[in-house]
């Protein structure tokens, strides 16, 4: 505990710097201290044991959408970074999305509802693949990877590509979807909202989907070294948390006209084509996960369960 607290003197500035510049005057962390005391820096102890710098050790981060991914992990990183001296490189499965113009393409060839971002098989797996297999290569040379702005729904300039210098000793990849595992077919029969009711009544979207599931991105999540699931209560309260970021969204994006904010209707709309994979996580993923952060409704990590020593 005493190594906690000394963990925590070097760290505090750093993440409550981090914390403040994700806040908005209407949107402010509660317990933030208790947060990174009780359950980060024991958590970056534990990563820093597994950690071998001849090779990167790759964590996954999962939680549906809202559950404060981003914020975890980027508090992960200075953690490891300021006290443990690793070097961290943290990047979303959300950077690897296709192109505007590849998910129009695939949504002409495959389903009309994967012109949507988000679901497995919108993403540009060879190029995850190639990011994992990089990293690991013992001849480690300096590559970029992309980047992606939801507020134009497309990726960034190559200028604003991340730039990997040199390897990595902790690669923390996150996701709403990472770790997922894919489904029974027979499941698949059966609407679970009223979009898929609409508009994927032969199935052909979610057998897609699944099947990505089941095929490549099984070979890339099984790539982990351990996985790290923010658990919510259920997917209404998910749904209040995305709207809350969307107005996040639209109070620090600087020229509104230009972006895709979308209104809470569309936020909705949107969260069906993540209902099905989020659901299953909840009932699933707690099993397998490495360590399992239980949130309460206020959007607090308020236990957490160690699975895999």
């Amino acid at each position: 505990m005493q190594q906690f607290g000394l963990c925590f003197d070097k760290v505090k500035k750093d993440c409550l710097k981090f914390i403040k510049s994700q806040e908005t005057k209407a949107d402010k962390f509660k317990n933030k201290e208790r947060m990174i005391k009780l359950f980060l820096i024991p958590l970056c102890f534990w990563i820093s044991k597994k950690a071998n710098k001849k090779r990167p050790y790759f964590v996954g981060l999962a939680g549906g959408q809202g559950t404060g991914k981003t914020t975890i992990s980027s508090l992960i990183r200075i953690i490891l970074t300021k006290y443990f001296k690793l070097n961290v490189f943290r990047i979303s499965i959300d950077d690897f999305y296709k192109t505007r113009k590849e998910r129009i393409n695939l949504s002409k060839r495959v389903h009309p509802m994967l012109l949507t971002r988000g679901v497995p098989g919108t993403h540009d797996i060879n190029m995850m693949l190639n990011f994992f297999k990089r990293s690991k290569s013992k001849k480690f040379n300096r590559f970029k990877l992309p980047s992606f702005n939801k507020a134009v729904d497309d990726r960034n300039n190559k200028k604003k590509w991340y730039d990997l210098k040199k390897r990595p000793d902790v690669v923390i990849f996150e996701g709403w979807c990472v770790g997922a595992q894919s489904e029974k077919n027979n499941t698949l029969k059966k609407t679970i909202n009223s979009m898929e009711k609409a508009k994927d009544q032969k199935q052909i979207w979610r057998k897609y989907v699944n099947h990505q599931l089941k095929s490549k991105y099984k070979i890339l999540f099984s790539q982990l070294n351990c996985l790290i699931y923010l658990k919510a209560k259920n997917f209404t309260l998910l749904q209040k948390w995305r709207l809350k970021q969307e107005r996040k969204l639209w109070v620090k994006s600087k020229i509104k006209s230009n972006f895709k904010i979308m209104s809470k209707g569309d936020v909705l709309n949107f969260m069906q084509t993540y209902q099905r994979i989020t659901q299953n996580m909840f009932r699933y993923m707690p099993k397998y996960a490495s360590i399992v952060f239980n949130l309460n409704t206020n959007h607090q990590i308020k236990s957490a369960v160690y699975k895999r020593k």
